[in-house]
């Protein structure tokens, strides 16, 4: 028997994940509806956290700020984005997003096309790898 396709999303309702730099809440994904070209979520970066180098072999993303600021890393360049700027990565681009100024930060992140897996996301991380293990230093 098929699922249910649940259209609309309560922020109640969302999967909420605890990670060691931040918390994500899924929007959409493989397993909560039906999508197939786009997985989407919210992450919170804590004052002096941040998602360290990595990146999405065969994933394009776009991180947009909704609230505060963030350090944003493609490659080994870097960019200081605020209130309603956005990003574009391409797939297989190392990046990173830390937590810059006063106030948590607020993302939306927009991943496409879905990766083969229940959430539809698809990350390496290479933080400990040369040169991401010594940009921020």
């Amino acid at each position: 028997m098929k699922k249910a396709l649940k259209n609309f999303i309560l922020e109640s309702d969302a999967t909420l994940e605890q990670h060691d730099w931040g918390t994500l809440r899924w929007v959409t994904n493989p397993s909560v509806q039906d999508v197939k070209q786009i997985t989407s979520l919210v992450v919170h970066l804590p004052k002096s956290q941040g998602h360290n180098f990595h990146l999405h072999p065969n994933q394009e993303e776009v991180i947009h700020v909704l609230e505060g600021s963030i350090e944003q890393w493609i490659g080994t360049e870097k960019h200081i984005l605020n209130v309603g700027d956005s990003v574009f990565i391409p797939a297989n681009q190392v990046h990173a997003s830390f937590q810059y100024g006063e106030q948590e930060a607020k993302l939306l992140a927009i991943l496409g096309p879905c990766a083969a897996n229940e959430v539809g996301y698809e990350i390496e991380d290479v933080s400990t790898l040369s040169p991401w293990n010594t940009l921020r230093q």
